[in-house]
């Protein structure tokens, strides 16, 4: 995928324009990605940070840099708290989360990484019963 898409935060605020082609899409299913998304598992995208223009609300955006040196950071939205794209100081490549991109990305995730740490409940969930709206709508 070289075609730009954009992508936003829950209330709209923060806005952005990526473009691949894009390295990876992991499903991370470590601890500290299940406690940053509060959800089974992270859905990354990893690419170049010169792929990022951000269309509005930078200045709306918070970082948690953690104190601890191997803790994942995270930036998000500071007004409706959704996770937003950010450069990994770690290894320096850019990190979208999957689920703020307005369609699709052009790549499948590859992998669920540190699936020894997935939760218990995780298998369980995919065989949940599946409905098209919230349950009694």
């Amino acid at each position: 995928m070289s075609e730009p898409i954009e992508g936003g935060c829950l209330c709209g605020r923060v806005r952005y324009r990526v473009s691949g082609p894009f390295d990876a899409f992991h499903l991370c299913h470590c601890s500290q990605c299940r406690r940053s998304t509060g959800s089974a598992h992270a859905a990354n995208i990893f690419g170049m940070p010169d792929r990022l223009r951000w269309l509005a609300g930078e200045d709306q955006i918070t970082r948690y840099t953690p104190d601890e040196p191997d803790v994942i950071s995270k930036c998000f939205c500071s007004h409706c708290g959704s996770l937003v794209p950010y450069i990994s100081q770690k290894s320096g490549l850019l990190i979208i989360p999957a689920g703020s991109l307005d369609e699709a990305p052009g790549i499948s995730p590859q992998d669920h990484i540190f699936w020894r740490d997935r939760a218990d409940w995780y298998e369980a969930g995919l065989e949940a019963k599946r409905v098209e709206q919230f349950p009694g709508d």
